[in-house]
């Protein structure tokens, strides 16, 4: 009887020893906001409606702010699938530090500037493409 009580208390004890190694919802909300990730989101946005009419502006990005929403939530829920707690704490750090403030501020720029350079590159992939699809 002893070695049952024993071997339930360790299971529970590694459960609750275990549940705290994941990182909370708004720890990993916070690296993903530090991290730069809403500038990269608002670079492909500002893209995108500079495609869609002047009067149908406004509709767009409620929706696309809903969308944005969702995906959000997504990746939380995966950082906290691949993340411990530790590693999102030192995320953390990182992003409070000069450097990845400094990331985080430059993001939207950069993925603008990758949007661009990419453009530049979409005839060359395509023919690329092109000649090992034959």
């Amino acid at each position: 009887m002893k070695k049952l009580l024993f071997a339930v208390v360790f299971v529970l004890v590694s459960q609750l020893g275990f549940s705290q190694d994941k990182p909370t919802k708004e720890d990993v909300a916070a690296v993903i906001e530090k991290s730069g990730a809403s500038g990269q989101m608002n670079a492909a946005k500002k893209q995108v409606l500079a495609m869609i009419p002047q009067d149908k502006q406004a509709a767009f990005v409620v929706e696309f702010d809903v969308l944005l929403k969702k995906v959000n939530d997504s990746t939380v829920e995966i950082y906290m699938q691949e993340y411990s707690k530790e590693d999102i704490k030192a995320m953390l750090a990182f992003y409070n530090s000069p450097v990845g403030k400094k990331m985080a501020d430059k993001a939207e720029v950069i993925a603008k500037k990758s949007q661009e350079s990419m453009a530049g590159l979409q005839g060359e992939i395509q023919a690329l493409m092109m000649k090992y699809m034959q």
